[in-house]
């Protein structure tokens, strides 16, 4: 099963393909390696395999680059908006003429204040959110310039002033305690001779 998710980065946009079937296919040791990657995406794969306990930094190596050639993970630098400037965080919810949805979400994908961009299924068409540097500016954008967008016919905009959670720290629900782990606790004879999953 596969899904695609259009987002913006800092050229262009994108839609890329998960394959979801991948996930059952991660043990225990790639997710305990998510999580520690996840509290520091630098974390060096000896440290990873110490905080592991019985694996090599070799195997460690292999499993991240099979994880991140999967597209299961991306380590990448994370900017922290508010530190540049950019304090003020919006949602809005875009209602676009029939027809025109992945066209408008596609074009609002190049604004370089837009971080998050998906097409919904309800009340409005297509759900962003905004990072800006004042309520005048949010206004100016949303005014100016997603409603001057060929068809988008409303806007509604909800500044956000508290972030409790974000994407960036989420893992599946007790993944690491729940996970099967039959294949990761059996008896390891030779710890580098431990391959990543292969392609299916």
């Amino acid at each position: 099963m596969r899904y695609s998710t259009i987002y913006r980065n800092r050229y262009s946009v994108c839609c890329y393909e998960h394959d979801l079937e991948f996930m059952d296919k991660t043990d225990q040791t790639d997710w305990e390696i998510i999580a520690l990657l996840n509290e520091d995406g630098r974390m060096p794969s000896a440290e990873i395999a110490r905080r592991l306990g019985n694996f090599s930094s070799r195997t460690v190596t292999n499993r991240i680059d099979t994880l991140t050639k999967k597209g299961v993970i991306n380590i990448r630098a994370i900017l922290n908006p508010e530190k540049v400037g950019y304090g003020v965080m919006a949602d809005v919810f875009i209602d676009v003429q029939p027809g025109h949805v992945r066209e408008v979400a596609e074009k609002v994908a190049e604004i370089p204040q837009v971080t998050y961009v998906a097409c919904a299924a309800g009340e409005s068409d297509v759900s962003i959110s905004l990072r800006v540097r004042s309520i005048e500016e949010l206004f100016d954008l949303v005014n100016e310039e997603l409603g001057k967008i060929h068809g988008v016919r409303r806007t509604q905009s909800y500044i956000l002033p508290l972030k409790i959670k974000d994407l960036d720290t989420w893992l599946p629900p007790n993944i690491i305690d729940n996970h099967d782990t039959d294949d990761s606790k059996e008896p390891i004879s030779n710890k580098d001779d431990l391959t990543p999953i292969s392609d299916p």
